[in-house]
């Protein structure tokens, strides 16, 4: 029985008419999930069983029942509301390893207190900053933690949580990450990938479905023939699709229909593992990562294609509203800063002979 790496304590194996089943397996027991990985189906049952089986993880100091009053508790309260429970189970995954992890860490290096016992009364900017500044190097990480506390404490202040006066997160800055972001992927770094991984690999099929979509990769992972309809794709973004769902449909280019046309795909997802099974966000990330480096694209990820995605609609001459229709945003900021930057390299491109000097030295 293999145990996959994308799923702690999942393990797969094939029955007798080589069909794939799955299961949660620790502490000796076993229960089959019966979804596919990446679904939300199988999403939520994974975080059902992983509460119900696993209880505190091996070395937690965490107590089951935390005491009354002390950070923990706080999180074990909002993990049990209503708001919480209408997260989609990604983003409840997330959260709650990101909560988990931030309960394990000492109040200060070689202290015997966790942050898990440190009472709320004194739960103040300075600890949102301390938890904050740890991921330092990492500053995606370190908002993400962020933003977590700030959801808690936003919570534990609408439902008048004992203890809880107001949110301490509140005036405590995001980090900001590397100028720029993600890395946009150049034509040159688009023809290396192509050169590495030929039209029928599932590597290109991947590349053609993020760069001829302009979609992130929790989207692109679920594309099937199902969401065609009359040369479209018809889908609804993942991305909070449970708060404020878009829904989009989208022309399928020929350049992509040629690579899917080519290309070995799976019953229900265009991608599809080694195992023929669909890859989950992280195991695709990761794949991609894999993909990009074979190819010499280290600094190269799914999200840069996205980025490329918008520069080139944008510099053949795409206005906002029409990348906000492709991409999904709702506002126009994001889309204005592309057009802005297509419209300053046609300008200057334009202007740049004026910087010129005349044979008569003017």
């Amino acid at each position: 029985m293999k145990v996959s790496v994308e799923y702690p304590y999942v393990c797969k194996d094939r029955d007798r008419h080589g069909n794939t089943r799955y299961y949660f397996r620790r502490d000796g027991k076993k229960t089959r999930i019966r979804a596919l990985p990446a679904s939300a189906e199988f999403q939520a049952a994974y975080d059902a069983l992983a509460k119900a089986l696993s209880g505190p993880s091996e070395g937690s100091t965490i107590d089951a029942r935390p005491a009354l009053g002390t950070f923990r508790w706080l999180c074990v309260q909002y993990m049990s509301s209503i708001e919480f429970q209408q997260l989609d189970a990604r983003t409840q995954y997330v959260r709650r390893q990101v909560i988990d992890h931030m309960c394990r860490e000492p109040v200060a290096p070689g202290a015997a207190e966790c942050f898990a016992d440190f009472p709320l009364k004194r739960f103040n900017s300075k600890a949102v900053r301390v938890l904050r500044d740890r991921k330092a190097r990492a500053p995606h990480a370190a908002n993400t933690r962020m933003k977590a506390i700030r959801r808690l404490f936003k919570w534990a202040v609408e439902e008048e949580v004992p203890g809880v006066a107001g949110n301490p997160a509140r005036d405590v800055a995001f980090l900001k990450g590397p100028p720029g972001g993600f890395h946009s992927w150049t034509a040159g770094e688009v023809n290396a990938y192509e050169e590495r991984h030929p039209v029928g690999t599932t590597a290109r099929l991947a590349l053609a479905l993020l760069l001829y979509t302009g979609q992130r990769r929790s989207d692109v992972i679920l594309f099937g023939r199902q969401h065609v309809r009359d040369g479209a794709l018809r889908f609804t973004q993942q991305k909070n699709r449970n708060r404020k769902p878009i829904s989009l449909e989208l022309p399928i280019l020929p350049a992509l229909q040629r690579v899917i046309d080519a290309s070995v795909t799976g019953d229900l997802t265009f991608l599809v593992n080694e195992y023929g099974n669909p890859f989950s966000a992280a195991g695709f990330g990761n794949k991609m990562r894999q993909w990009c480096n074979e190819a010499g694209l280290t600094n190269c990820s799914a999200h840069g294609l996205r980025k490329a995605g918008a520069a080139i609609a944008a510099e053949n001459g795409a206005t906002a509203h029409e990348l906000m229709s492709i991409f999904g945003w709702l506002t126009l900021k994001e889309a204005e800063r592309y057009t802005r930057a297509a419209e300053q390299k046609k300008i200057a491109a334009r202007a740049m002979s004026m910087l010129e000097r005349s044979e008569r030295g003017t």
